[in-house]
Formats: C-alpha cells, sequence, structure tokens
C-alpha cells in the first residue's frame, strides 16, 4: 500500500465511497424512486405507490419478464455448453489454431450488438433455415453474445487448472472420458457457475441485438421497457426496470446456491 497513514486511508476510502454513490447507488436509487412515483415535478417525487408494479407484474410486462426468463437460461445454458467444449476442445489444439479459436469468440463483444442482430436477420431469414420471425432467433442472437463470456471464463479457469490431477488420473487407467467427468468439470465447477451467471445476467439486460430480430409474440422485458420510454410512460418503465434488476439478481443468486452446492459434492 501507498498509504500509510489513516488520514490518506480515510480520503480514499471517502473518495470510492463518494464515486460509488454517484455512479451506481444514485441512479439506481432514482429509478425505484421513480417506479413509485406518481409524479415528479420538484426535488422529490410524490404520490408515491405500488400502481406501477402492480401494472409491471401483470399483463403483457409480466408475459415480457417471462421472455427475458426463458431467453436468459435457454441461451446461457447453450452458450455454456458450446463455450465449455470450445475452451476444453481448443486446450489441445496447437497454439495459433488457440489463438484463431480465442479471436473467433471473441469477435461478438468488438462488435456492436446492433451488428450482430442486423446479420443475424439477414444470415437466417430464409431457406434452408428460416428463423425470421420466431423466438429462436433471438435465443440465438443472445447465445452469439454470451458465449464468448462463457468460453473465457472456463479457458482462464482451464489456464489455472493444474495438469497433476489429470495426469494422475490417467496414470491410474482413467480414459478421456472419465477424467473429463470425474475430474475436470468438477474442478472447473466455480468457473461454470460464474459463467452462467454471468450469461444470465447479461441476456436479461440485452436490447441492442433484440431490438433488430424480436417478433411480437417473443418481446423481452428490455425491449418494453424501451416502447415505453419511447412513448413517455418513464414512471412505468422505471417499475419494469426495478422488478428486471430484482428478478435478475435472485436468479444469480439461486445460480449461486447450485454452484456451491454442486462445488460441495
Amino acid at each position: 500500500m501507498l498509504l500509510w497513514d489513516r488520514r490518506s486511508k480515510a480520503i480514499v476510502l471517502a473518495v470510492f465511497a463518494a464515486v460509488v454513490l454517484i455512479v451506481f447507488v444514485a441512479p439506481l436509487g432514482t429509478v425505484l424512486l421513480a417506479g413509485l412515483a406518481g409524479s415528479w415535478t420538484s426535488a422529490l417525487p410524490s404520490n408515491l405507490g405500488l400502481t406501477h408494479f402492480d401494472a409491471a407484474l401483470s399483463g403483457e410486462n409480466l408475459a415480457s419478464l417471462s421472455v427475458s426468463l426463458q431467453t436468459a437460461f435457454v441461451a446461457g445454458a447453450i452458450a455454456l455448453v458450446l463455450g465449455t467444449w470450445a475452451a476444453l476442445a481448443a486446450r489441445e489444439c496447437p497454439s495459433w489454431l488457440r489463438k484463431v479459436t480465442d479471436a473467433v469468440f471473441h469477435l461478438p463483444i468488438a462488435v456492436p450488438s446492433v451488428a450482430i442482430g442486423l446479420g443475424l436477420l439477414i444470415a437466417f431469414n430464409s431457406q434452408p433455415l428460416l428463423l425470421g420471425g420466431t423466438r429462436w432467433m433471438v435465443i440465438l442472437a443472445h447465445t452469439v453474445l454470451v458465449l464468448a463470456f462463457a468460453f473465457s471464463a472456463v479457458s482462464a479457469a482451464l489456464d489455472r487448472l493444474d495438469p497433476a490431477y489429470r495426469q494422475a488420473a490417467e496414470s491410474l487407467g482413467a480414459g478421456p472420458v472419465r477424467v473429463l467427468t470425474r475430474v475436470t468439470l468438477p474442478l472447473l465447477m466455480p468457473a461454470l457457475g460464474a459463467a452462467s451467471g454471468l450469461a444470465v445476467a447479461l441476456s436479461m439486460g440485452e436490447l441492442g441485438a433484440t431490438v433488430m430480430v424480436y417478433p411480437a409474440m417473443w418481446k423481452t422485458l428490455p425491449v418494453t421497457i424501451f416502447g415505453l420510454t419511447d412513448r413517455g410512460q418513464a414512471f412505468q418503465a422505471a417499475a419494469c426496470t426495478t422488478v428486471l434488476l430484482l428478478v435478475t439478481l435472485l436468479a444469480l443468486i439461486a445460480l449461486g446456491r447450485i454452484r456451491g452446492r454442486a462445488a460441495l459434492r
């Protein structure tokens, strides 16, 4: 540490707390207050109530929340399987091929999500693989966008994994499948849990690509929120955003508990 005296440490902590308050706490608090507000014509909102939250948990808004959850978990599961498989396969490849694989899997996060959505819309809007106007187009877009994060998390964990475990299992006569299922995957469980949580969280908030490809019958909650703000219904949009944040947090907590139980086993 470069800071030795208490005064310097206190100053640094105060600055850090101020940054967190301004950048994170204040915007989220404002969204929550806006969701509760009946009107906001002065420094503080007035006519606070749960009317907007009642609407956020009913009708089209509730349906959009359900669509977001289904899309996030399906896309996250697909991305986790593909990302893990690619990371394991790349580990055994020559270094040049590993670099190419790494670049390909990170390409979706290097370009705007709108470009990904438009590319998928053009590529899969005709035969032989017609996905346009279906829920699978949205799930595919989310899978492509979160795949890079799943691949990165598993690749980083594999780099830190001690090869002695695998070598010991192989020396005792374990085949590749047994080594994978009994040694490698259990050791990767914390990374797999982190990757699944990150994939779900990113999918729940994705908007750019979704706007390009979603059909009317498969509208995610971020798209609904965007439509509400576009129509000037900011308070209702704030309530829906608060619900989205809470549900995402609950989903991450649930995934964390599952990961913890799996790690103990």
